[in-house]
């Protein structure tokens, strides 16, 4: 492994250049990653928020459950008053509605529209499958390997404190858990 640019970190080439080009690898599909991000909300008209929440309305939603205002704000840390103006704004451009709570005649809870899963895949299909296709290359030995070391990546970042002092809180069940339980690891 020759990388030849500037690592961008004030580690010692010597002792941990094979460490520093991995880094450097993440941080470049981090950072096409976040391009990806960007051109996708350009495409959908569709600020950071928004397409979070509609992610995670689509994934509720695959998953067979409802999701209420309250837990859309919690999921995206963001008070009920900006969770209100949020619904108002994806409702009134069609990607999400209210419907009555199934058991709570009081309550409401929130859905993505047919036509925003419809202009999901649309954006983000082909993207997908590109990637679909490089994760389905790797034998499993390979697999297990590489979420071993994206699971000790996140352990690595998760366990920064604050300015206070105090850890963030770990993960709950993530997609790498996820992923490892398919692989039998």
């Amino acid at each position: 492994m020759s990388d030849k640019r500037s690592s961008g970190y004030w580690y010692s080439a010597d002792r941990t250049r094979r460490g520093v080009a991995v880094l450097n690898a993440l941080r470049d599909y981090r950072a096409a990653e976040a391009a990806m991000r960007r051109r996708t909300r350009s495409a959908m008209k569709m600020g950071e928020t928004d397409l979070l929440a509609i992610r995670y309305l689509l994934k509720r939603e695959g998953e067979g459950r409802s999701v209420s205002p309250k837990d859309l704000a919690a999921h995206l840390g963001i008070s009920s008053a900006s969770t209100t103006v949020l619904i108002d704004r994806l409702v009134r451009s069609g990607h999400v509605e209210r419907r009555p709570h199934p058991t709570d005649r009081r309550a409401l809870v929130i859905a993505p529209t047919i036509a925003s899963d419809d202009e999901v895949r649309a954006t983000l299909g082909e993207m997908h499958r590109r990637m679909i296709e490089v994760a389905e290359g790797l034998d499993s030995e390979e697999a297990v390997v590489v979420l071993d070391f994206l699971d000790s990546m996140r352990d690595a970042v998760d366990s920064v404190q604050d300015a206070a002092g105090e850890e963030a809180p770990a993960a709950q069940v993530t997609a790498i858990d996820a992923a490892r339980s398919a692989t039998g690891s």
